[in-house]
């Protein structure tokens, strides 16, 4: 883990336009315009992130993705904060976690504030029973664009359909899962290494 935080900046160098303000105030979009927590969020900052501004490749992405999801914390923070350290270090990371933490808690404050007058609210009610299916989609989109970058083939396709089958019907902890997967990819890439 320590090891991936103290790489080098992708690739793609900070140009004059990729500032710190600029990060700051995509991903406060992304934080201000999202529904339905961290995993909506992915299609929305992919295409940031990598389609639009090109700091990080589709495989650099994914890899954050994993590491943000095997870690700790908040799902859009860990995000935000890896993709900042990958992109332009420390100061970077802070700032992309800044921005896309900002308007949900300010968000969160109004809503607080306002809480009990919109309380039982039916046209409240129907507004969200119309975001709610919106909201699977948002969820569902990443893992078709992740099963293209993630190289699924005819070969290892039964690892994510075991994997949820003991989510779904076992109640098996995701931890173990991703646990279990991160020991059998070792197993296997030092068996392929030692082939050579």
């Amino acid at each position: 883990m320590t090891d991936y935080i103290n790489e080098q900046p992708t690739s793609n160098p900070p140009t004059r336009h990729d500032s710190s303000l600029l990060q700051f105030l995509i991903f406060s979009k992304i934080g201000a315009f999202t529904l339905g927590g961290g995993y909506a969020m992915i299609p929305i900052m992919e295409r940031e992130v990598v389609d639009k501004h090109h700091w990080l490749s589709h495989e650099e992405f994914l890899d954050v993705l994993a590491v943000a999801q095997s870690t700790p914390g908040l799902f859009a923070i860990n995000m935000a904060s890896y993709i900042g350290i990958k992109y332009g270090g420390v100061r970077r990371g802070i700032v992309c976690s800044l921005g896309v933490a900002a308007p949900s808690i300010l968000i969160i404050l109004l809503i607080a504030m306002f809480f009990n007058a919109f309380k039982g609210n039916s046209i409240i009610e129907k507004i969200f029973l119309g975001i709610r299916p919106a909201v699977v989609a948002l969820i569902a989109a990443p893992c078709l664009s992740m099963v293209r970058t993630a190289h699924i083939t005819r070969y290892n396709i039964w690892i994510p359909v075991v994997c949820c089958i003991l989510i779904a019907s076992f109640g098996v902890s995701p931890i173990w899962i991703i646990l279990i997967a991160g020991l059998c990819g070792f197993i296997y890439g030092k068996a392929k290494s030692e082939e050579k």
